[in-house]
């Protein structure tokens, strides 16, 4: 399929389903008693769904969808573009303030909601410019029952021909690491020109198996979002995931071959192998240390000695290969984005037999602007830029991004709008260098950047990485601009709350980092950092100002 001289999203979808066995299984959804949706069965609810938005909005208005990831999510999803408005996915984990600013922001004409517990969390932030309500289940409000317009009586087929890649797909909300989040206004061209870059890195993994894809990241999300194409194109089968909890069970169940994430599940990943690692004795620990000495030696490069072939061929067998069977047996690849992977857990978890690629991207840019190659790892880069997109580095260091794939602006914000997008460049606000090979490196975030009284430049994630790839430090923040010295908030579980064994585990961390960037001195907190809390956004990053303003007295103390 030529992406480049397709006009839409939806044209996407329909082009695909002309060539692709109509009857093949698509979408299925993890939770018990679920059915499998077959291409055939999309199209048609999506027509059907499509009719109904069309009778009820006018082109450019917008639909908002509030609902936990499931198949009725991606039809909805076509269905409103196909009806001409413009899709505004909202996170189910949004704040009451942000739902009311949300809705009062983008004004939309219909909502989607998935279920009562949903709705509840708007109910008191309708406004006038609602003309119906859509649930996928039964809700205490009068609102049309997704099942019944499925059941109306309709022949229409009508493919949205007037659509055009310069105009708006979607408006996606970031989640914000502070202030009211911003709407993300996304054309139907830069989507398009993204997939078409990922079909540049996918296409050799395709050709060897037929896609599976497991989807637990919220579809909301820009990067979930633009996945859900991607998987259009390559005619994949799609597993949505019951619940963060059930991942792991759920890749046993669907075996997915590709799967993207952000990087705290690979930090979670990547505790829990090294975790039941360590329990290891004798012949099974050597064999295990031997596994990632000589993976990481493959991952770099470095041509292995006969002997050493032979020892990793019996790595591959015992120990890589059972890992593998623990996520499906079926993996060809995770995919990292949405933030910095650190990159002792790539080398770790590509030493052990799961293939990782770090990839770079911004809500601004729909999301992906470059990323690792299958077979072609450095993991302390996010590889090369797509080439739907152009990327240069500005003097101070910033990466600048140009191309289909920036966005066309930020909702109802012409001035933001006009900061970060300058002579048609994206300011992206990250830090980065390009290396003698092409590939991309962030070395920092400019807002996050600790300037300390000496003058020096830290970056907290980097910090914060190292010492939570200690099993013992489930969380992290460090803190200390404008001051002489790191403190850090640590949260660890109840059964590990000593002060001297943590003291002693930071001392030992310590040694591995710089005079600027040792902790001197933390508090441990008895609250993890949260969704719920309002403390970490729907992708897991931390809130670093919110989380700054609660602990604010404790942290100036310690000076």
């Amino acid at each position: 399929m030529e992406v480049n001289k397709l006009n839409s999203l939806v044209e996407l979808f329909f082009e695909k389903l002309n060539k692709i066995d109509k009857e093949k299984p698509f979408l299925k959804w993890l939770k018990p008693n679920k059915s499998t949706y077959t291409w055939r069965q999309v199209s048609e609810r999506i027509f059907k769904l499509s009719n109904k938005i069309k009778s009820i909005i006018k082109e450019g208005d917008r639909c908002l969808i509030l609902s936990e990831n499931r198949p009725y999510w991606l039809m909805t999803d076509i269905a409103i573009m196909n009806a001409g408005g413009i899709s505004v996915p909202i996170f189910t984990t949004y704040s009451s303030n942000d739902y009311k600013y949300i809705l009062n922001d983008c004004k939309p004409t219909i909502i989607i909601v998935s279920n009562n517990d949903q709705f509840k969390k708007i109910k008191n932030f309708l406004n006038p410019e609602i003309k119906e309500i859509i649930s996928f289940e039964e809700i205490d409000y009068k609102s049309l029952l997704i099942d019944k317009i499925l059941k109306e009586e309709t022949d229409t087929k009508i493919i949205n021909k007037n659509l055009k890649r310069n105009m708006p797909a979607c408006i996606i909300y970031t989640s914000g690491t502070s202030g009211n989040p911003k709407g993300v206004v996304l054309s139907h061209g830069g989507i398009l020109a993204n997939c078409e870059g990922a079909m540049d890195l996918l296409e050799p993994l395709i050709k060897k198996k037929d896609p599976i894809f497991l989807t637990w990241l919220p579809l909301s999300h820009s990067y979930e979002h633009a996945v859900q194409f991607i998987q259009i194109i390559t005619g994949a089968k799609v597993f949505y995931a019951e619940s963060l909890e059930k991942l792991i069970s759920n890749m046993s169940i669907a075996k997915p071959t590709i799967m993207t994430a952000v990087p705290r599940f690979y930090q979670n990943l990547y505790n829990k192998i090294n975790s039941n690692f360590k329990k290891q004795t004798g012949i099974k620990k050597l064999l295990i240390n031997k596994t990632i000495d000589l993976g990481i030696k493959s991952l770099n490069k470095i041509n292995l000695k006969i002997h050493e072939k032979f020892v990793n061929f019996l790595c591959e067998v015992l120990v890589r290969k059972k890992i593998q069977k623990q996520f499906g047996g079926n993996l060809q690849t995770f995919v990292s984005g949405g933030g910095a992977l650190d990159k002792n857990i790539g080398e770790f978890l590509n030493a052990v037999g799961l293939p990782t690629l770090q990839g770079y991207g911004l809500t601004e840019t729909s999301p992906v602007v470059s990323c690792n190659l299958p077979g072609d790892i450095k993991v302390d880069t996010v590889g090369p830029p797509f080439k739907t997109n152009q990327v240069k580095i500005a003097e101070d260091g910033e990466i600048l991004v140009k191309g289909e794939n920036v966005m066309l602006g930020y909702w109802n914000k012409e001035k933001e709008t006009k900061e970060i997008i300058k002579n048609g460049w994206l300011h992206t606000g990250d830090i980065g260098e390009f290396e003698n090979n092409g590939y991309l490196k962030i070395t920092d975030r400019k807002k996050d950047i600790i300037v300390n009284l000496g003058g020096d430049n830290i970056s907290p994630s980097k910090v914060e990485n190292h010492f939570c790839n200690n099993e013992k430090i489930k969380q992290c923040l460090v803190y200390g601009d404008k001051k002489n010295y790191l403190v850090a908030l640590i949260v660890v579980d109840q059964k590990d709350k000593d002060n001297s064994t943590i003291r002693s585990i930071i001392e030992n961390l310590n040694k591995d980092l710089t005079i600027i960037e040792k902790i001197k001195k933390f508090i441990l907190i008895n609250e993890e950092f949260t969704i719920e809390n309002g403390l970490m956004t729907p992708t897991l990053k931390l809130k670093r100002k919110k989380i700054i303003e609660k602990y604010q007295q404790e942290l100036e103390k310690l000076y």
